[in-house]
Parts: structure tokens; sequence; C-alpha cells
């Protein structure tokens, strides 16, 4: 039997997130699958935005050596196609990184062109991007896949320095969303 309604976890963390925090916009549900999870609107709905929302479980408490974890806030796994990035229609992807053992749950806003590049620039031009985004307690975002055991403890221990794997302005960074409402 195949369900009259289905949300995944990180479109309901994205959608609750919003309503809660942008009282002056809508959130809409798709009523099918075409690569955007959420249209965001105006009160007016005279504006739009698509969001693609991926999830990952948090693999700090599972996955992570014990060095690591005292700097570290969540850890997150995404598997991601560069056809589908390049492709995309939607404004804005949103990674959503939903810590084991906190309540605050962050988010990595950025269009697919620019996640796309960055992923490139670190990772060359792969069938399929395994990306690692990690989320220090200092509320820094990196993109990890590839590092070494010691960039892996600078990056715990905030000491981490290099810009081609640096999610940062992305995290927690709603304000493209609100420019492109506004515009």
């Amino acid at each position: 039997m195949k369900p009259l309604f289905t949300i995944h976890a990180g479109e309901f963390l994205v959608a609750s997130y919003i309503e809660q925090r942008f009282k002056d916009y809508l959130v809409w549900l798709p009523s099918r699958d075409l690569g955007v999870d959420l249209l965001l609107t105006d009160k007016a709905c005279k504006k739009a935005v698509s969001i693609q929302v991926k999830f990952s479980r948090d693999f700090l408490a599972t996955h992570m050596a014990d060095a690591l974890r005292p700097g570290l806030k969540a850890c997150g796994w995404f598997t991601l196609k560069p056809q589908k990035l390049s492709q995309s229609t939607a404004n804005f992807w949103i990674f959503v990184l939903y810590p084991f053992n906190q309540k605050e749950v962050d988010f990595v806003i950025a269009a697919p062109s620019a996640i796309l590049q960055l992923l490139t620039a670190v990772h060359g031009q792969p069938n399929a991007f395994q990306s690692y985004i990690w989320v220090t307690k200092d509320k820094r975002c990196w993109e990890t896949r590839g590092l070494s055991r010691d960039d892996q403890l600078l990056i715990s221990k905030g000491l981490y320095q290099n810009p081609a794997r640096e999610l940062t302005p992305y995290l927690n960074n709603w304000n493209p969303i609100h420019v492109a409402l506004k515009a």
C-alpha cells in the first residue's frame, strides 16, 4: 500500500524551523518529488524559493574516535551525484545536521552550483561525491572526506585552516533565502 502522504525527517525539521522563526514565510509541500522538497513563499504568495533537503543521521556518537568528539557537534554523511547538483531545479539545497545528543539542529544552506563547485574543487569529478560534513562546537563547518587524522584533530580543536573545505559561510545562513524572497 502506498502512503497517502509522507515527509522525511529532514524536510520536517527544515519546515518546522522556518515556520517557528520566520513568520513572514509560508512553507509548501509539493505533491510529488521532482527534486524540490519544499517551496517557500512570502505571505502574499508573490515570491517563491524552492528547496531540496538532505538529511543525515549523526555519525559522531557511533563512528568518531574519542579524540575527535570533544570539539565536534555533529557529523553527517551525504552521497551526492554531480549531475543532480548541476541539473537541480531547487534554488537552495539545505543539509540538515541533527546532533545525536543535543537539541540544536544545524543547517548548511547553499545554491546547488556552490555545493558542486566546492565538492569538485576538493574531490575532483567522481560519479558520486561521498561528503562528510562536520559542525564544530565553535560553530565552524567543514567538508572532511579524505582528510588525514591530523587535519581531523585540528578541526576538532578549532585550529584547522583551509578555505577550499570550509562551509562555515553556509552554516545556518538563512540570509540568501531572505534576500531571494524580498527581491
